[in-house]
Formats: structure tokens, C-alpha cells, sequence
């Protein structure tokens, strides 16, 4: 095999950044899902596989450029002492260091099964599969390279898919359902949980896209929409309404009818009560996540009758000579 700097076409003085850039770039151009019928191209790459095997993992480059390993990671005999003492260790001892050192390339040390699946990771089990034939040509010494050549990568997980469900007001509150189209056309009831938002997310596992070759489907990730409503709008697990009151109900106070999500109900309006004061009425807002509901905040508005009316005319007259007052004051 030619030299593992010379394959990758970098320096031996390239950074492991330099060394990953140059791999992951020409193991794409050469992958062999990319070049299905290009042998030579199959070739290549399992020659980029081996030379990133020793020169992108640290132990073994430092060997490789001492000179104790040649471009084929095998270990090289340091003249006759190799057959020593320690020779023997050389034989038995080094060959194992051998095949350590290259059980460490391929499980750490960012490995180029690692790097392939952030390449490839859509390709599956045929990414693994054309890995494992790179690596099986490799030649570093048959059984030296057992561990790596043995290795898949484990299948693609499916993708995940997005989806935005409408929820009404009316079902968060009551049932906590709300119904889900999947892009595959399936229809899902979902529970929403108490405390849920508009524009929170709910996550349904393995009901996203089918993995390949038998992996794990992804998720669905629902995004809930709180249909808009004629009358209340939510702020936390609270509701809002603006409440129309006529002007004597104001002056006057008295009981008016007040709409919920459930059924209406009373509210006492106190007398002399401005426009913008806002009422609470407890436990008719949204589900909550401790348990119980939010409250329904209603805040009165003051309406005129249409058209005028001569009589009221006449009085507002009278009030502003004979009682003139300023709401605005000290806003100067």
C-alpha cells in the first residue's frame, strides 16, 4: 500500500482536523453507494479506509512515522533483536499490540465508521456493507483486522417528520385530545398534556418515516395550535374576555351573564366600575400542569348605544357643567 499521507494527499505535519477534512471528503467522492459500479472506485476507497485506519488514529500514526509499523499497519521487524527476548513478545506480544492498536482505531479515537455514518448515515446498511468490504480488502494481515472488518454499522434510524395540529379551546379543556394527521395519511388522537402552550411540542415515538433495513422508525414531533376563538384568547393557562356592559350596568353594578369554555355563568359587576377593570373568575381557565384549571379574566367594556340617544345626551351636558371631572389627570 502507497503512504497513507500520500493517499489521503496530506502532509505529515496535516493536523488531525486537516487529516478528518481530507477522509470524510474523499470518502464521499469514492463511496462505493456512490460508485456502485466503478470498481476501481471501490478500490480506492477501501485504500482510503486503511490509510485513515493509521494515520487518523494518534497511536498508530506516532508508530507509523517511528517507522514500528509500515502503510499496512503491520508491525516491523527492528532487525534481529525482533527475535529475541523480545523477539518473542515481538511475534506473540507485538502481534497483539497490532491488533489492540487497531481495535482502538476502529472503535474510538473518531474512526472512520463514525465519520461514514455522519457522511452516509441515509444509506444504511449498505453504507456498512461497503465499509466492511473496504475494510475486508485492506489486507492487514487477515485476522489482525477481524474486529474491524466484522463491525456494521447499525441501520438508519427512520427521520423524524413535523406536523401542526388545531386544537380547539373547547377539546383542550374538556378531553385533552387532540386529532393528528400523519404524513402517511394516518390519523392519531393525541393526548395534550395539563399546562400545554400554543406552539408546544409533542413528541409520538416511532411515528415518524420507516427506518431502513429493518431499524427503528422515527418520531413525530407535533407542534399544537390553539384554534382561535370568538370570545376568549389564552395567556399562560388562563383565558381573556372582553365583556361588553352598557353604561348603567357600569354605573350601577349589578349580575351579567358571562360565557366559558363550559357553560355561562353569573358575575357580579361592582357598582361605579370603569371600562378595563378587570374580574376574576376562578377556576374557569385552562387545564393547569399541578392539577385544576386557570381562571378566567374578564375585562369590561363600557358600550354606548348605536345611533345616540337624546336623553343620555342631555345628562352628559348637564355632568359636565354641573360635575366636570378628569380621568386623565397627573397622566400630563
Amino acid at each position: 500500500m502507497r503512504d497513507p499521507y500520500q493517499v489521503l494527499g496530506v502532509s505529515k505535519s496535516a493536523s488531525e482536523a486537516d487529516i478528518k477534512r481530507a477522509f470524510r471528503k474523499l470518502a464521499k467522492q469514492y463511496h462505493p453507494d456512490q460508485n456502485a459500479n466503478d470498481k476501481s472506485a471501490q478500490q480506492k476507497f477501501s485504500e482510503i479506509n486503511q490509510a485513515y485506519e493509521i494515520v487518523g488514529d494518534k497511536t498508530k500514526r506516532a508508530q507509523f512515522d517511528r517507522g514500528e509499523i509500515d502503510a499496512e499497519g503491520k508491525q516491523r521487524f527492528q532487525g534481529f533483536e525482533g527475535f529475541g527476548g523480545a523477539g518473542g513478545a515481538g511475534r506473540g506480544g507485538g502481534w497483539g499490540g497490532f491488533r489492540q492498536a487497531g481495535g482502538g482505531a476502529g472503535a474510538g479515537g473518531g474512526g472512520f465508521d463514525d465519520i461514514l455514518n455522519e457522511i452516509f448515515g441515509g444509506f444504511g446498511g449498505a453504507r456498512a456493507k461497503g465499509a466492511g468490504a473496504g475494510m475486508g480488502g485492506a489486507g492487514m494481515g487477515g485476522a489482525g483486522m477481524g474486529a474491524g472488518a466484522g463491525t456494521r454499522a447499525r441501520p438508519q434510524r427512520g427521520e423524524d417528520v413535523s406536523v401542526t395540529a388545531k386544537v380547539t379551546l373547547q377539546d383542550y379543556a374538556h378531553d385533552g385530545k387532540a386529532r393528528v394527521t400523519l404524513p402517511n395519511g394516518k390519523t392519531l388522537n393525541v393526548t395534550v398534556p395539563p399546562g400545554t402552550q400554543s406552539g408546544d411540542q409533542i413528541r409520538l415515538k416511532g411515528q415518524g418515516n420507516p427506518g431502513a433495513h429493518g431499524a427503528p422508525a422515527g418520531d413525530a414531533r407535533v407542534t399544537i395550535q390553539f384554534a382561535p376563538h370568538p370570545h376568549f384568547t389564552p395567556e399562560g393557562s388562563n383565558l381573556r374576555l372582553n365583556l361588553p356592559i352598557t353604561l348603567y350596568e357600569a354605573a350601577l353594578g349589578g349580575k351579567v351573564r358571562v360565557p366559558t369554555l363550559d357553560n355561562a355563568v353569573e358575575l357580579t359587576v361592582p357598582a361605579n366600575s370603569s371600562g378595563g377593570r378587570t374580574l376574576r373568575l376562578k377556576g374557569k381557565g385552562l387545564p393547569t400542569k399541578g392539577g385544576g384549571h386557570g381562571d378566567l379574566m374578564v375585562t369590561l367594556r363600557i358600550v354606548l348605544p348605536e345611533g345616540g340617544d337624546a336623553d343620555l345626551e342631555s345628562l352628559m351636558r348637564v355632568w359636565q357643567s354641573t360635575k366636570p371631572y378628569n380621568p386623565r389627570s397627573g397622566m400630563e
